[in-house]
């Protein structure tokens, strides 16, 4: 979608796994699924597929390591199963505690946008199924690499100021190199990314750090715009 014609003030960005959505929790269920329905082995070789598959493309897919794995062994009838499991996977329910009610803050201050990454298949509809499509009223955005199209985000959503939460400090580091003080980067402290502390420590102290999503509603527009300073 694109909106070229109003110059709005401030986008909010917001990540989705591990920023809105409890990803990890989701990650442990489908290990235990996963387990039950084809055995501790054969759950271990889709999880060394699936981590091949990430460093591949740069992002989790989910599906397309199942797939993969069907390789390997297609006449399995169990991991239909588990690709029904994947599809119809109550994600609403790993919402983080506030995560739509400092979605709601924010849109009083400004817009707000799903910026993920992800396949093209599954992110979206883990963004339906949790309600977050109709919760950012389909202002949804999912490339493979969103740090790379931020020329195109800024195109479909022109602002004077951003706003971008995301647990992943790397990814902050390069979208704050990208705009500079026209972004301010919020960290919420979720998640196994954020919560490794020689992992973050790699990189700059983003302007803003929480230590759960919901805790963004204490924050002014004003006090985010000076944040980015």
């Amino acid at each position: 979608m694109n909106h070229p014609d109003v110059k709005r003030g401030t986008v909010f960005l917001f990540d989705v796994d591990n920023t809105l959505v409890d990803n990890d929790r989701v990650a442990e269920d489908l290990k235990r699924h996963l387990a039950s329905k084809v055995g501790e082995a054969s759950e271990q070789r889709y999880w060394e597929i699936f981590e091949q598959l990430r460093t591949e493309l740069g992002y989790a897919d989910y599906l397309g390591a199942l797939q993969r794995y069907r390789v390997e062994r297609p006449r399995d009838p169990k991991l239909l199963e588990v690709s029904y499991f994947m599809v119809n996977y109550p994600f609403a329910n790993r919402l983080y505690p506030e995560s739509l009610d400092a979605v709601e803050h924010v849109r009083r201050l400004g817009r707000a946008v799903i910026l993920s990454d992800g396949d093209v298949v599954f992110q979206p509809r883990k963004v339906d199924r949790s309600g977050l499509y109709d919760t950012f009223q389909g202002h949804v955005l999912i490339y493979v690499h969103k740090e790379l199209e931020l020329e195109d985000v800024e195109a479909k959503y022109p602002a004077a100021h951003y706003v971008m939460v995301d647990d992943k400090v790397r990814l902050l580091t390069a979208i704050k190199k990208y705009w500079g003080a026209r972004v301010t980067t919020v960290f919420p402290r979720q998640g196994h990314y954020a919560l490794d502390g020689a992992l973050v420590a790699q990189y700059p102290k983003p302007d803003i750090t929480i230590e759960r999503i919901g805790e963004l509603q204490k924050y002014s527009l004003e006090e985010m715009l000076a944040a980015a300073q």
